[in-house]
């Protein structure tokens, strides 16, 4: 079978893409997971968080915006010295305080879902690349969400990783024209 290339061989990686990546999300936790996520990867390879999924899991409350919004400085002193995640003091800072503005949308919108889906239209934008080279780090699109996120308060949520977002969640469905998985990935949700 044919995949989109930056997959690779790694089992880890071929069970992400086939059965996650570009999937169209509904849930709220799923979507903080991949936020919470994605401003981890900042500066790093998305293998390396992929290998720490769930130490992130365990370490984030199973990431649940609502009790990761209680963190303390406890909470995150601990955070610091464990393990299974990446310490960095600015990206769990930000995992907080971003849980914090997530549960703000929430309450706005009725739900993350709802609001984040407005930035296209609600329904997955399909595009044709050819090549992984073709696919932009970022687009107009992510250019929006992301300005709309730092005005409400997050943090690590530049254009390129909220199109790296965008890119996990199924907002836009970036598998290159040769991918098997491209023609189905919309079509499922992970509700």
């Amino acid at each position: 079978m044919t995949r989109c290339s930056w997959v690779g061989s790694k089992p880890h990686c071929i069970q992400y893409h086939d059965t996650e990546w570009g999937v169209p999300v509904h849930r709220d936790k799923k979507h903080f997971e991949m936020l919470l996520l994605e401003g981890a990867q900042a500066g790093l390879s998305w293998e390396t968080i992929l290998l720490r999924r769930s130490g992130y899991r365990k370490a984030f409350a199973g990431f649940d915006p609502v009790r990761v919004a209680r963190f303390n400085q406890k909470h995150k002193s601990a955070l610091l010295k464990d393990p299974g995640i990446i310490r960095n003091r600015l990206k769990i800072d930000a995992a907080v305080s971003n849980a914090r503005a997530f549960l703000a949308i929430r309450r706005e919108f009725g739900s993350f879902d709802k609001y984040v889906w407005q930035f296209v239209g609600g329904t997955s934008i399909i595009n044709r690349w050819r090549r992984k080279q073709d696919v932009p780090a970022s687009t107009t699109a992510s250019d929006v969400l992301s300005q709309d996120l730092k005005k409400r308060g997050f943090r690590f949520v530049g254009t390129t990783i909220v199109y790296a977002y965008m890119q996990a969640i199924g907002m836009v469905n970036d598998h290159t024209m040769d991918c098997f998985t491209r023609k189905t990935s919309s079509r499922r949700s992970l509700a």
